[in-house]
């Protein structure tokens, strides 16, 4: 798909076509389903700006939880989903969305090809941003203790004694571990930098229940020691209110984040000046950076009228065009949008594509897994039960699961 390829690229200001800046007329319905952070709420507000058809948003943290059941109707309620690598999968395995080459021919001239993500020969998505989990940490803390910023899990874990030794902060890691998808996206990257392999060589075949599968849980066990001990219960919300509570000085995140960290009310200026930013970390002497790279877009939905989908393909193309940029959406995402200029909240996603990162896998199955290590793996972290043990639960519900939708036999 050539996005993480093209990141560096996308620094150089494009001419912007005319047809860009026409106003954005649609005839027909649009509803947005997505994620709530704010590149996407900026997304949604652009397409909000058309006239001559109704746009509606859903942008909620639970939008996986509905946008298939929202698309399934006909007509679906929902005309758009806004995906993630991830996400989009779940999309396609159900046939709910509809490939996009038509609608890209008539009306995507200024769409770029690194923005088209084609699968199986299809343009099934268009891309606006680019993300990644990468270090976010308090240099001021980091100073106090003698130590630099991180490159490794070994030494966030040593920094992070040192931290609580001297009395600077009781639990001075925070991570988005919420069990559920969060805790099996910790996993998956740790698994990553592990060296591990999610499944066996040309097959659908789990394969995680090994020693970098066990290593991978044993960090992540580690770090919680040092986190809040509500742990299981933070999302990427919680875990940055941590951060700008002046609770937590080495986290784990989003880049997606990363710009609007400490714009909150009440955040201390000691925080705000102590923010830093860094690229993922590796783990286990290993060389591929424990995180995963990702890509945000939009999709169109197949059980819609041809008018709705026209309609919702032209609102959510005039809500990327190149004038949407300024100094406030700019510092919001990496958008692989022409006339973006990096900007230094994009440091870690930069680091993240340049270091070797591997993008989320995008397999008719990984979801299953996914959703297996998130129902799974809370029990070892609570001290319930072995580290093979929860791996060989996640692979047991798997493989049920994969057997249930035709990947195994």
């Amino acid at each position: 798909m050539g996005i993480m390829k093209n990141l560096m690229a996308a620094t150089a200001l494009a001419t912007i076509s005319a047809s860009a800046a026409l106003a954005c007329d649609i005839s027909a319905r649009v509803n947005i389903v997505g994620n709530e952070f704010p590149a996407i709420q900026t997304v949604g507000a652009g397409a909000q700006e058309c006239s001559g058809g109704e746009v509606k948003t859903n942008l909620t943290a639970d939008h996986q939880k509905i946008n298939l059941a929202g698309m399934q109707g006909n007509p679906a309620e929902y005309t758009s989903a806004i995906v993630a690598n991830s996400s989009i999968v779940n999309l396609m395995n159900e046939d709910v969305i509809r490939p996009l080459d038509d609608l890209v021919a008539k009306h995507g001239a200024d769409l770029k090809k690194n923005q088209l993500i084609t699968i199986n020969g299809k343009i099934m998505a268009v891309a606006f941003m680019a993300n990644a989990q990468h270090l976010v940490y308090r240099k001021d803390v980091l100073e106090k203790i003698g130590m630099d910023a991180p490159a490794t899990y070994e030494d966030m874990l040593a920094a992070a004694a040192k931290i609580r030794e001297m009395g600077i902060m009781e639990n001075p890691i925070g991570g988005a571990y919420k069990a559920g998808w969060n805790l099996a996206q910790e996993f998956n990257n740790m698994y990553i930098g592990a060296g591990g392999k999610f499944f066996k060589d040309g097959s659908a075949e789990a394969s995680i229940n090994n020693a970098q599968g066990v290593a991978a849980l044993n960090m992540m066990k580690s770090l919680s020691e040092y986190m809040n001990p509500d742990f299981l219960t933070h999302d990427s919300n919680a875990t940055n209110a941590e951060y700008r509570a002046g609770n937590v000085a080495l986290m784990n995140m989003w880049g997606s984040r990363a710009a609007t960290l400490t714009d909150a009310d009440g955040v201390s200026q000691e925080v705000k000046d102590g923010m830093a930013i860094a690229g993922p970390m590796t783990v286990a002497g290993g060389s591929t950076p424990a995180t995963t790279l990702w890509w945000d877009g939009w999709t169109v939905a197949k059980n819609i009228s041809d008018a709705e989908a026209e309609a919702t393909f032209i609102a959510l193309t005039h809500a990327i065009r190149p004038e949407m940029l300024n100094d406030k959406t700019s510092t919001e995402a990496v958008w692989l949008i022409d006339g973006y200029t990096p900007t230094p909240a994009a440091t870690g996603v930069f680091a993240a594509a340049q270091s070797g990162s591997v993008p989320y896998p995008m397999l008719p199955y990984q979801g299953l897994l996914h959703t297996a290590l998130g129902a799974e793996l809370s029990d070892f972290m609570q001290g319930k039960e072995s580290a093979e043990q929860a791996l060989a639960d996640a692979e047991a519900a798997y493989t049920a699961a994969a057997k249930e939708s035709g990947f195994l036999k």
